[in-house]
């Protein structure tokens, strides 16, 4: 195991290998305890904004600090793979046929292909310096790679809570090796939102209570992916015609003008069946219809029922009374949360709400 101080010179090949790997931007961070983030995460599980997403308070001790889930590690790499859009993701807004999807889940999923390209820059890594442990992570693990982000220097957490890059904008898949090598950490990125309060106002759920704050109880992308069971009613015609995620608040963001179309990846290339899914031949998924459809793909993770769930309530929120043969034999589905969702937009479809 190597702890011992490495020149800058390794900080600087680390980040051009990343670069030749299709990383956007690479930072480095310490993997000690920072007691304010600590601070942070323990007060918004302890307000329970984060819902049913149990995980995230059963592993607080690892979700702390890198150390707390490898004491090994003394450096972290934090790593940005940017998915900007071509498209306008907020283009569909309102339409009565058709669905939106978040921009992040129209390609492959990211967690295969940036862990596939996070585990070639680890094996570069231990080939470079004899001796060095890692230990590759991208969403699925306890790892703020958020604020790890921000304190590596590679963006900031702005008021949505997601990074920004001054240079990339918000359109980032984050991920993160920690290492046993004392790299020299960066500064963290300064705050560069300044007044701006374009993406709280776009939140369609108003889900930040504050500034830098999020509920995500109240969040659409919570309430659409996370959230197993029906969504309360207050939620409901607020979900429009989104049916996995929600891209408002990023789209908003200034920063996202320096966002280049993400083409170098191939993988996150949209598939032209998601970018404007019609809402009736979503609606007439069976299981197997949904696999078929959602294969390599991160939506296919929520099953069939959860994802019927939210095209119907979109489908009762279109006002596209030719979607109610469909949506009225759906009230009868074996899955009493896609039964209930089948009724309440009948009754709207019907209304002509």
């Amino acid at each position: 195991m190597v702890n011992a101080p490495v020149t800058s010179d390794l900080e600087t090949r680390i980040a051009a290998q990343a670069a030749a790997l299709g990383f956007a931007t690479c930072g480095f961070a310490s993997a000690v305890e920072d007691p304010l983030r600590s601070a942070r995460l323990e007060q918004w599980l302890g307000e329970g904004q984060h819902g049913s997403m149990e995980w995230m308070a059963a592993r607080l001790d690892h979700r702390r600090s890198p150390q707390g889930l490898w004491p090994a590690a003394r450096s972290v790499i934090a790593l940005g793979m940017s998915y900007a859009p071509a498209h306008d993701p907020l283009a569909l807004e309102g339409s009565s046929t058709h669905a939106r999807i978040s921009v992040y889940a129209q390609g492959k999923d990211y967690h295969d292909v940036v862990k596939k390209r996070l585990k070639a820059l680890a094996r570069w890594l231990v080939d470079a310096v004899p001796g060095a442990e890692v230990k590759v992570f991208v969403d699925t693990a306890p790892v703020m790679e958020k604020p790890l982000g921000e304190a590596a220097g590679i963006g900031w957490q702005g008021k949505h809570t997601n990074l920004v890059s001054p240079t990339h904008g918000s359109w980032l898949f984050l991920g993160a090796i920690y290492t046993t090598l004392e790299l020299v950490p960066a500064d963290p990125h300064r705050d560069q939102c300044g007044s701006c309060r374009a993406c709280l106002d776009a939140c369609p759920t108003d889900a930040f209570p504050a500034p830098y704050q999020l509920d995500a109880r109240r969040c659409i992308s919570y309430l659409t992916i996370e959230h197993k069971g029906e969504v309360p009613h207050e939620f409901r015609e607020a979900l429009g015609n989104r049916i996995y995620g929600c891209d408002d608040c990023l789209a908003v963001c200034p920063w996202n003008k320096f966002a280049s179309e993400a083409q170098a990846i191939r993988e996150f290339l949209p598939r032209a069946e998601l970018v404007a899914p019609r809402l009736a031949e979503l609606l007439a998924l069976d299981d197997a219809g949904f696999r078929a459809l959602f294969s390599g793909s991160p939506i296919k993770r929520i099953g069939r029922d959860r994802f019927v769930r939210n095209c119907l309530y979109a489908a009762g929120n279109s006002g596209n009374r030719t979607l109610a043969a469909q949506v009225e034999a759906l009230t009868d589905d074996p899955d009493p949360v896609v039964a209930d969702a089948a009724r309440w937009a009948l009754a709207r479809l019907t209304s002509g709400l």
